[in-house]
């Protein structure tokens, strides 16, 4: 497979992946429902999305998320157990979307992609963590309904331009890496070894 014909491909699985990393039962219910309704054409191994079981849970999941997401504190908490949840099923998305392709290949894709979806879902809690130090609902739900946009433009992109899905991608796996970076410097000024006091005189 030559890379132009790679580009759908890797548009839809990295598009998925910051897709996911912000709303993974959104992007699972719409990419199914789509499938199912013949509007795009879905990998072979992401043919189980299409199932209507498969499409109900995931909506009825997304139900849950939209509501706990408007509300200051119970989205920090939501997002906390979402950091176990969201990269791991974008790794296993992308796994199953390159079935044919040599195990090596699929590996890193999962690797990849799940890397992507942990540095959405980190700008995503950071923000929304931050956001919560202000007292009013106004700001959180101005936010939360944004990250909704935004995971509507992110499978856009993946689906009719793959090329921007791509480009994304690498901004936000860039501004995932630069976030961490700035934590790990933080941690390690509140936390580091304090100097020694001098001895008196």
């Amino acid at each position: 497979m030559d890379l132009p014909s790679l580009v759908p491909l890797l548009g839809l699985l990295f598009g998925s992946a910051v897709a996911s990393g912000l709303r993974l039962y959104a992007t699972v219910a719409v990419l199914g429902f789509l499938g199912r309704a013949g509007v795009v054409a879905l990998p072979a191994g992401w043919k189980a999305l299409e199932n209507p079981w498969v499409i109900g849970v995931a909506a009825a999941l997304y139900l849950v998320e939209f509501l706990a997401d408007k509300v200051p504190l119970v989205d920090s908490a939501w997002d906390a157990v979402h950091t176990f949840v969201r990269a791991p099923a974008a790794a296993l998305l992308a796994f199953a979307a390159t079935a044919g392709v040599p195990e090596a290949w699929r590996i890193a894709a999962a690797l990849l992609c799940g890397g992507v979806a942990l540095s959405a879902h980190g700008l995503k809690a950071s923000a929304r963590a931050a956001i919560n130090t202000s007292p009013e609902p106004v700001t959180n739900w101005a936010a939360s309904f944004a990250e909704e946009g935004l995971v509507a433009v992110v499978l856009w992109a993946a689906l009719a331009h793959p090329v921007a899905a791509l480009a994304a991608a690498a901004v936000v796996a860039a501004s995932g890496l630069l976030l961490a970076v700035w934590m790990a410097r933080m941690f390690k000024r509140l936390f580091g070894a304090r100097p020694a006091a001098a001895p008196a005189p």
